[in-house]
């Protein structure tokens, strides 16, 4: 790794850790993966207190840290460094008991919520064993139902919404003795609300899960995948490494209904995104295992690029916005308006100018809050 940032020392390392499973199984395999294995361990061992921190910063920003920090714990204890392997041993207590803490606050409000209407947990669980920077639901109820449950049984603050939020019909609250905000999508997905049909396939297919005790309504697979999908490619236009591992565990567990999938992706305007989404991934898998995901034709044949149009910057990886990014927001909007959904085409139509207004108060202000 010598000659690279340290930020692209830290992502490699995280990348390295997190695909490390799902080698091939024969001997030879298992000998190159052993000797792998020792030359990452002596990497991490070998960690400056400044690197540390750095790696620290991005496994929480890109919610990995129960992921790979034990495996980085244990590495550094068997190369003999105590002291790093306390060190990470403390920011993985932290991180649990922040998730824990989280955890002890969500499914109280879920139930609350559920008072005036179904609610499913959206992204925030999809990282388990790590968990989201915000609490993200989506409720099938009233805006102002919602806002007055939790100021009610919770005593929240509603923040501060930007014209986005306006926009989306989300809506965020801080809690007392909660860091993370909660952030309810009412009735609508999207950057800009636009998306009726996939909220409601949302709710539909949703199902029951447990973590740590706690009981949960969260998305299917096929719904995961297109939330996800919107929030990486048609959102921020950058990709972390939770999304990469994340939906690489879906594909290679079998538990995608593809054809399901595209239908409900292409009513959306969706699927030649959330296609290039699942190769930009599956390239990346193969990059650290010398094989990609089983993606069927129908996956691949749908997909505009793959993962050589991205890359490292900023601590993320990033997903060329011209003209890439353009096309496919230009697919969702033609797909809309040939649905007949004129309300959601003109809602869709103002993100243009919604995002460079939000660029322009990033470049004044240092902050596109208010706006995006």
């Amino acid at each position: 790794m010598n000659g690279v940032t340290d930020s692209t020392k830290c992502l490699i390392l995280l990348s390295e850790i997190l695909m490390a499973r799902g080698s091939g199984s024969t001997s030879s395999s298992d000998r190159r993966e052993s000797h792998a294995l020792e030359q990452l361990s002596r990497v991490a061992a070998c960690l400056s207190q400044n690197e540390l921190l750095e790696l620290s910063a991005l496994a929480n920003s890109h919610h990995v840290t129960m992921r790979t920090f034990p495996a980085l714990r244990q590495m550094m204890t068997l190369e003999g460094n105590s002291q790093s392997a306390e060190w990470v041993e403390d920011a993985i207590e932290k991180e649990r008991a922040r998730i824990q803490n989280a955890l002890s606050f969500l499914e109280p409000i879920c139930r609350a919520l559920e008072e005036a209407g179904k609610v499913v947990v959206i992204k925030s669980l999809d990282h388990w064993p790590d968990l989201g920077s915000d609490l993200d639901l989506y409720a099938d109820a009233e805006g102002g139902e919602v806002a007055a449950t939790m100021r009610r049984r919770f005593k929240a603050e509603l923040a501060e919404r930007s014209w986005g939020d306006r926009l989306a019909n989300k809506w965020n609250f801080v809690v007392p003795g909660l860091p993370e905000l909660v952030e309810v999508h009412v009735g609508r997905l999207g950057q800009t609300g636009e998306q009726i049909a996939v909220a409601q396939s949302l709710v539909a297919r949703s199902r029951p899960t447990q973590l740590a005790s706690h009981a949960f309504q969260v998305p299917a697979p096929e719904e995961r995948l297109v939330i996800s999908t919107l929030q990486r490619m048609y959102r921020h236009f950058y990709i972390r490494l939770c999304d990469i591992v994340d939906n690489a565990r879906l594909v290679e567990a079998g538990a995608v209904d593809y054809l399901y999938l595209r239908s409900l992706a292409q009513s959306a305007g969706l699927w030649d995104g959330l296609a290039t989404y699942l190769v930009i991934i599956s390239d990346y898998v193969k990059l650290y295992r010398g094989e990609g995901l089983p993606l069927p034709d129908l996956v691949r044949s749908a997909a505009r690029f793959g993962g050589e149009e991205i890359v490292f910057r900023r601590n993320f990886l990033r997903i060329p916005l011209l003209p890439h990014s353009a096309k496919l927001y230009a697919s969702e909007l033609t797909r809309l308006l040939l649905n007949g959904e004129i309300r959601n085409t003109l809602r869709l139509s103002l993100l243009p100018g919604l995002a460079t207004a939000a660029a322009v108060e990033l470049k004044l202000t240092g902050s596109d809050k208010g706006i995006w």
